[in-house]
């Protein structure tokens, strides 16, 4: 079978030296016998050579679009397809599929003005590294299920990988690369270019939760004591759960220590090939957090007199930021001295004093909202999600209560309360 289209805008000339305008085509559907007729006294007959049946039909756009098929059946059934397709609003100009996924990737990547420096710049990587070297020159009317699925798979296995080729991709890399070609392919149903997503539906491998390090109030205190010039920052992550890059943007004005309040509203972090980029805390909502008192003093005296828009922690000559490099060289050091001298110290990274700020928060009584403020997350759904197998229960409590309720009500030998391990 073959196809064409003609443009939609009809043709336009001259006739006996008159100019003909363009004449758009009405929106219609048919087939037609291209054999040529012979008639005869007896009956009509048909020959020529090909196909002998087109199937024709105009969009929406006026454009027409043509097929031939050697029976009649099987154009009328291939129109009714698409003539179905056109009336429900779910057909695509043939012309449009054939795009490739790599340009219409730019197009999706052009469109992502708003994210993050860090977020671009990640999506940029995953194009880069996994994405467009697989599928750049496909045909977006090449993509199915079948092929996402089997590209996905084999990602985990050794060889997915352009960089660790030898034992395959993380649960976690595997499901972002997914998550690229997956926007895309959305981007391209959006822009009239695809009928659905092919990528929707497939089976992704499962990440593995590690169990969160947490340090108790005394190891918190020691690890802060062995940071020295960084006792102040060490308390206010692993007290009022800043992130690190929210710890390395503030700045003295946001600090109130007559309240003992933190203002987080600016966060730094490092984007490859820019340095350290400033922008809005995640999920671009700022937060006020509570200083406790064991944290407010020496923040106060790392504060000292300086200027409101001067940064809390000093940062380094080189970039103008306290880098994650220069914390973490005396951070690990210090953790080493503590586990050396504190049998069962963890082995905690800056990042996980968010986790202890959690726990501790936890045993003194705070509640999900409370801990979602604290940390910024998104909605207390999510710290359900990270803390709430840390949350103690009320189970005893209810069956408790129940019972003492069910022993006063008024028809009480109906339903004897009996202990069942009695």
């Amino acid at each position: 079978m073959s196809g064409r289209s003609d443009d939609g805008a009809g043709r336009a000339g001259r006739v006996d030296g008159r100019s003909i305008a363009r004449v758009r085509r009405n929106r219609r559907a048919g087939v037609q016998d291209l054999w040529r007729a012979r008639f005869t006294k007896r009956r009509t007959l048909r020959y020529g050579r090909g196909m002998r049946w087109r199937a024709v039909y105009v969009d929406t756009t006026g454009t027409q679009h043509t097929r031939a098929f050697r029976t009649k059946a099987d154009a009328q059934g291939w129109l009714d397809t698409i003539t179905a397709a056109v009336v429900t609003g779910t057909w695509v100009d043939p012309a449009k599929s054939t795009e490739a996924f790599g340009a219409v990737a730019q197009r999706w990547m052009a469109s992502k003005i708003g994210l993050k420096p860090t977020s671009q710049a990640g999506y940029r990587s995953l194009l880069d590294t996994l994405v467009l070297p697989y599928w750049g020159q496909v045909r977006l009317v090449d993509i199915d299920f079948t092929g996402v699925q089997s590209w996905v798979s084999s990602l985990s296995q050794v060889g997915g990988g352009s960089r660790f080729c030898d034992r395959g991709l993380s649960a976690s890399r595997v499901i972002q690369a997914h998550h690229i070609v997956s926007a895309v392919l959305r981007f391209a149903v959006k822009c009239g270019l695809l009928v659905r997503n092919p990528a929707v539906e497939v089976e992704l491998p499962r990440k593995v939760e590690s169990e969160p390090v947490f340090l108790t109030h005394t190891q918190l205190l020691r690890l802060a004591d062995e940071c020295r010039r960084y006792t102040s920052l060490v308390l206010v992550l692993g007290y009022c759960g800043l992130r690190i890059g929210e710890a390395i943007a503030l700045r003295v004005g946001d600090v109130d220590l007559d309240r003992a309040r933190i203002r987080v509203r600016r966060s730094a972090t490092y984007v490859q090939g820019l340095g350290y980029v400033e922008g809005t805390p995640k999920n671009h909502a700022a937060r006020t957090v509570p200083v406790p008192r064991v944290a407010l003093g020496p923040l106060g005296a790392a504060i000292g007199d300086r200027a409101a828009d001067a940064l809390v922690w000093p940062p380094t000559a080189a970039t103008g930021w306290l880098t994650s490099g220069a914390l973490r060289w005396v951070f690990d050091a210090a953790v080493k001295r503590c586990a050396q001298s504190c049998a069962g110290f963890p082995r905690v990274t800056p990042h996980q004093l968010r986790h202890t700020c959690a726990t501790l928060a936890i045993s003194a009584g705070a509640n999900v909202k409370v801990l979602q403020t604290l940390l910024g997350h998104k909605s207390a759904t999510m710290t359900l999600d990270r803390y709430g197998h840390l949350m103690p229960d009320d189970l005893d409590q209810v069956a408790t209560v129940m019972d003492a309720a069910a022993e006063n009500c008024c028809i009480p030998s109906a339903y004897p309360v009996q202990n069942p391990f009695s």
